[in-house]
């Protein structure tokens, strides 16, 4: 069976698998159709994921289509198509009691801790998959991507009064602003690249501010003279985490979307004369999932303008390098197996 594996930082080869064993009770045999290549693969390429666990079969965001079940699950057939919840919660601590499954304390997440989908075929929990055989398969593997921004909406409890300034749009913090705009409106999209800036406003999904000094002036130069509500950071950068407090207005809040392996130290004058919230955002739930779905099936969200790369398993060797690299002009790419 063909799969890709990542050995070490630097090294993604092609591979021979063994076929997956027959699933178990509970559990699912899928074929991999399509995976999304998403930042934190291309970080883990790079060395500088700090979950990462090597050798590892990348890729978490994926389109499957159910081969085998091990047991009778309801809504779901032989034959059906899939996106797939990558997150292997243990369902039995604190966290996942409470519905908090995606940060479940035993967490494994495909493609990061265990072999993800960069492989012809795998065995998996039949839970995690979400049948959604009238969409194509493009938007199924993007379905993960959009839930991540899903999950960061709603940890910032956005409302239709709030403005929002998103630090970072690459394709998670697209997901963002899309998410938010079914919320709300007065979005600001930040970024130092202005090919990212310029992808972005073809989205007209929010305002492109150049990122840089003096960026609180931007800022409320687009957002008639206030700085936003709500600013996300999806940048991972700890600098621009680190700023986000001098950007969003007193009574705010601030979503650390992305994450750093280095620890974060925020001023507490600002903090506490702004009465700030600074909330993390880990992963998403199903019912962000969900809700990312029924927004795929109409069409308030569309991510597949943002392909920009495809490729099958052998290209995708080739052309990792240059993607973890910036050396090309990425926003998103997809690998096709099937």
């Amino acid at each position: 069976m063909r799969a890709l594996s990542l050995r070490q930082p630097g090294r993604l080869v092609a591979v021979e698998l063994p076929e997956p064993r027959p699933p178990a009770p509970n559990e699912a045999l899928v074929r991999v159709l399509s995976v999304g290549v998403c930042g934190t693969d291309l970080h883990a390429f790079l060395g500088d994921q700090p979950m990462i666990e090597y050798p590892v079969v990348p890729g978490h965001e994926l389109a499957v289509e159910v081969l085998e079940l091990g047991s009778p699950a309801p809504g779901l057939a032989v034959g059906d198509r899939c996106t797939v919840i990558p997150y292997l919660d243990c369902g039995r601590c604190g966290a996942c009691k409470r519905g908090k499954g995606n940060c479940c304390e035993r967490l494994t997440v495909l493609g990061v801790h265990v072999d993800g989908g960069l492989r012809e075929r795998f065995t998996l929990p039949s839970r995690l998959l979400l049948p959604a055989n009238d969409l194509d398969d493009d938007r199924l593997a993007l379905t993960e991507m959009l839930a991540i921004g899903a999950h960061a909406a709603a940890r910032a409890r956005l409302e239709p009064t709030d403005t929002v300034a998103v630090i970072g749009v690459g394709p998670i913090g697209l997901g963002v602003l899309a998410a938010a705009a079914r919320r709300c409106a007065g979005l600001v999209g930040v970024d130092r690249s202005p090919d990212r800036l310029a992808f972005m406003e073809g989205t007209r999904l929010a305002t492109p501010v150049a990122g840089g000094e003096r960026l609180a002036e931007r800022l409320r130069d687009a957002l008639g003279g206030e700085l936003p509500t709500v600013v996300f950071d999806a940048t991972g950068n700890v600098a621009s985490m680190q700023a986000a407090p001098d950007l969003v207005a007193p009574g705010g809040r601030v979503v650390l979307v992305g994450h750093t392996r280095h620890q974060l130290t925020f001023e507490n004058p600002t903090v506490h004369r702004k009465e700030l919230s600074i909330l993390a955002s880990r992963n998403a739930t199903r019912r962000d999932f969900e809700e990312v779905l029924s927004a795929l099936r109409s069409e308030a969200t569309d991510p597949r303008t943002w392909i920009t790369d495809r490729t099958d398993l052998q290209g995708a060797v080739r052309e990792f390098p240059g993607w973890a690299s910036g050396s090309t002009a990425l926003v998103k790419a997809l690998v096709r197996l099937s």
